[in-house]
């Protein structure tokens, strides 16, 4: 039978309460799970990082396209509102 994460006694030692741990050991079990969840992390490959890298890229461009026109749009609409400052003669 396989052991599943919540059948471990890895996290917890046997016999004592997760609630009664003392400061130390807490931090040290935190560490110990850092450490385990850092040890399945996978680095992407070469050609997967420039895929990303380019995805990133072309999202911001679209984005700083879409701020520009409405940026634009409610500029112009402002100057439309309430005029350029400009006294009228």
């Amino acid at each position: 039978m396989t052991e599943t994460a919540a059948s471990s006694s890895k996290g917890s030692p046997s016999g004592r309460q997760s609630g009664k741990r003392g400061f130390f050991a807490g931090i040290v079990l935190f560490i110990r799970q850092v450490i385990a969840e850092l040890k399945k992390v996978v680095t992407p490959t070469r050609r997967e990082l420039l895929n990303y890298t380019l995805v990133v890229i072309g999202f911001v461009i679209v984005m700083m396209l879409i701020v520009t026109v409405l940026d634009l749009v409610f500029g112009q609409g402002a100057f439309f509102i309430f005029g350029d400052g400009a006294p009228e003669q």
